[in-house]
């Protein structure tokens, strides 16, 4: 009996030192308390994003970090299409953060031509967005992982330099009709 009981002690306090912290990455539940509905849209605001053309994945930092501090976790995912677009299909993210960790959560996407990151997207000069950050207390798989609870809907942009040269473009022109 005292064999049992200090294997099974063992295996509690392995496995509580393993523990991750989980939270699920996704824009759209409903029956969440309160509900989610962050559509990701395109630059003009009313088309939710589509299909393989977009990407998505969650990017974490503990509340104290800089902003700058921000990683990347999880896989990149792609939207869905139809009725569904600009919502993902929720996927559950484990990080190396232990259970009850608060983080800040950011739900980064970018035009899939830009490649597979938003790094690379961003550099590329292609449509690139960001959600606001919010605040997720991670829990431990099996039990229900936290939701992105407080996400807000998004637009992607271009790059501000690609923006930036539109502008000018448009003041040369507007320059030029007055000359």
């Amino acid at each position: 009996m005292k064999k049992l009981i200090v294997v099974a002690a063992l295996g509690l306090v392995a496995g509580g030192a393993l523990a991750q912290g989980a939270f699920t990455f996704g824009n759209k539940n409903l029956i969440a308390t309160p509900p989610i509905d962050a559509r990701v849209f395109g630059p003009d605001g009313v088309t939710g994003l589509a299909g393989t053309a977009y990407w998505t994945q969650a990017y974490i930092k503990l509340p104290a970090q800089a902003d700058t501090s921000y990683v990347p976790v999880g896989a990149a995912v792609n939207f869905r299409t139809g009725a569904n677009a600009g919502y993902i299909a929720p996927v559950i993210v484990n990080t190396t953060y232990a259970d009850q960790t608060d983080i800040n959560v950011q739900m980064r996407a970018w035009d899939a031509a830009g490649g597979t990151s938003y790094e690379a997207a961003l550099a590329a000069g292609k449509l690139v967005g960001s959600s606001a950050a919010i605040t997720v207390k991670l829990t431990v798989t099996p039990a229900t992982p936290a939701d992105m609870s407080g996400i807000a809907s998004f637009s992607l942009v271009p790059e501000p330099s690609t923006l930036a040269l539109g502008v000018l473009g448009a003041a040369a022109l507007l320059l030029r009709r007055r000359s």
